[in-house]
C-alpha cells in the first residue's frame, strides 16, 4: 500500500514537472512569435517602432522635410470665342455671327523643384499649350512666372526654369529601380487646388502599362496611395524624403490604384530636356487593336495573332504604303505580332527614314506591304 502511494507521488510530481517545462517554453514561444518591446528577439511580427524607418514621427518628418520643394502650378491659355454658350452650337452659328473675345481657361497641377538654381519637374500635360505659366513656391508671396525648358509627349514629362533670385529648397532624385513592392511611399500635391495634401500608401505594382487618352505610358509604379486631378506632377516619395516616382495619373474606375511615373524613366531622358532636345516618335499612322474571337470569325482567321488596323492617318506612312482599314498585321520588320502592343514597341525600335517590311492579311490572304518609318508630326499626338 505504502509503496503504491509513493509511485502515485513520483509521478504526479513528474507530470508536474514537464508541464511546467511547456508552459514555460509556450510562454517563450509567444513571446518570440509577437515581441512586445523593442528589445524582444523573434522571428514574428514586430512592431511599428521595429520596421525600418517606420516611427510614430517618420512620415511627418519626411513631409516636414519635402514640402517646401512641392510647387502648384497654374496654367492660363487664351482662347477665342463668343461667350455665348448658343454659339456652340452649329446651328446657331450658321445663322449669327457674334463679335469674338478673348477667353482664358485656367488649369492647375503640382511639380517639385529638383535643383537649388529653380528646375522645376512636372507632367507634361499639366503645361500642354499654356499661354502663361506661374508656379506658387513656398516662402513668396507671388506667384514665379516659369518657362517651359523642354517636354516630352510620349513620356508625359516636362521641365520648367524658375528665376527666383535666389536658391530654392529641392528634392533629392532616388532610385525607382531599388523600391520593393510594399515599400511605404508618400504622395504630395495640390488635388483640387488643396495646396500641399499628403496622402501615404505603399507600391501595389511596378512595370505597369496603362493607356490614358491617346497617350500610351510603358512602365509605371502603381501605388494605392490617393492621387487625384492635380496631383498630376508631384512627387512620389520613399522614406528617405526621395523622389521616385513623378504622379500622373488615377483609375477613374477603382479606388487605391493611382499611377506615377519612375524616376529611372526621368534619369534617362533629363539631359534632353534641359537641352530641349525633342525625342523622335517612330510613327507609321495606323491606329491598330488586338484580335478577339469574335474579330476573328467575322475576318476568316484560325487564330487571335496580329494587330488589326482599325484606322489609317490620311497622308500618313501607311497610307502611302497601301495598308488599309481591316488589314492584320502579322509581322513587322521582321518581328512577328502577336497583339496590337507588340507592333507599337516595334516600331518605337525602328530608325526613323527606315524601310521596312509588313506581312499583312488582306482578305484572307497574306501580302507584304513597304513602309518608310517617319518621326511623328508634333502636332499629332
Amino acid at each position: 500500500m505504502y509503496t503504491n502511494w509513493r509511485r502515485t507521488l513520483v509521478i504526479v510530481a513528474l507530470a508536474a514537472l514537464i508541464a511546467g517545462v511547456m508552459f514555460t517554453g509556450g510562454c517563450q514561444l509567444v513571446r518570440d512569435l509577437y515581441p512586445t518591446k523593442q528589445g524582444d528577439r523573434g522571428g514574428g511580427l514586430a512592431t511599428a517602432e521595429q520596421l525600418p524607418g517606420v516611427g510614430p514621427d517618420a512620415i511627418a518628418d519626411v513631409v516636414s522635410q519635402t514640402s517646401p520643394a512641392v510647387v502648384k502650378i497654374a496654367t492660363r491659355v487664351n482662347t477665342e470665342g463668343s461667350g455665348n454658350p448658343l454659339m456652340d452650337d452649329p446651328f446657331f452659328r450658321q445663322f449669327f455671327e457674334l463679335p469674338q473675345r478673348q477667353q482664358e481657361q485656367e488649369g492647375l497641377g503640382s511639380g517639385f523643384i529638383m535643383s537649388a538654381d529653380g528646375y522645376v519637374l512636372t507632367n507634361e500635360h499639366v503645361v500642354d499649350g499654356a499661354d502663361e505659366i506661374t508656379v506658387t513656391v513656398t516662402g513668396f508671396d507671388q506667384e514665379l512666372p516659369a518657362r517651359v525648358v523642354g517636354a516630352d509627349y510620349d513620356l508625359d514629362l516636362a521641365l520648367l526654369k524658375l528665376d527666383a533670385g535666389k536658391d530654392l529648397p529641392f528634392l533629392p532624385m532616388g532610385n525607382s529601380d531599388q523600391i520593393r513592392v510594399g515599400n511605404w511611399v508618400i504622395a504630395i500635391g495640390n488635388p483640387y487646388g488643396l495646396d500641399h495634401t499628403v496622402t501615404t500608401g505603399v507600391i501595389s505594382a511596378k512595370g505597369r502599362p496603362i493607356a490614358v487618352n491617346d497617350r500610351q505610358y510603358e512602365n509605371l509604379l502603381q501605388t494605392d496611395a490617393s492621387i487625384n486631378p492635380g496631383n498630376s506632377g508631384g512627387p512620389l516619395l520613399n522614406l528617405r524624403g526621395e523622389v521616385v516616382g513623378i504622379n500622373t495619373a488615377i483609375n477613374a474606375e477603382a479606388q487605391g490604384i493611382g499611377f506615377a511615373i519612375p524616376t529611372s524613366t526621368v534619369a534617362r531622358v533629363l539631359e534632353d530636356l534641359k537641352n530641349n532636345v525633342i525625342a523622335v516618335r517612330p510613327w507609321i499612322g495606323v491606329q491598330v487593336r488586338s484580335l478577339d474571337e469574335d474579330t476573328i470569325r467575322s475576318l476568316g482567321l484560325d487564330k487571335t495573332e496580329g494587330a488589326l488596323v482599325v484606322g489609317v492617318i490620311s497622308g500618313s506612312p501607311a497610307e502611302k504604303a497601301g495598308l488599309r482599314q481591316g488589314d492584320v498585321i502579322m509581322e513587322f520588320n521582321g518581328n512577328k505580332i502577336g497583339n496590337a502592343d507588340d507592333l507599337v514597341a516595334v516600331i518605337k525600335a525602328c530608325q526613323v527614314n527606315a524601310g521596312v517590311n509588313a506581312l499583312v492579311i488582306r482578305n484572307r490572304q497574306l501580302r507584304t506591304v513597304n513602309i518608310t518609318v517617319t518621326d511623328k508630326p508634333r502636332n499629332i499626338n
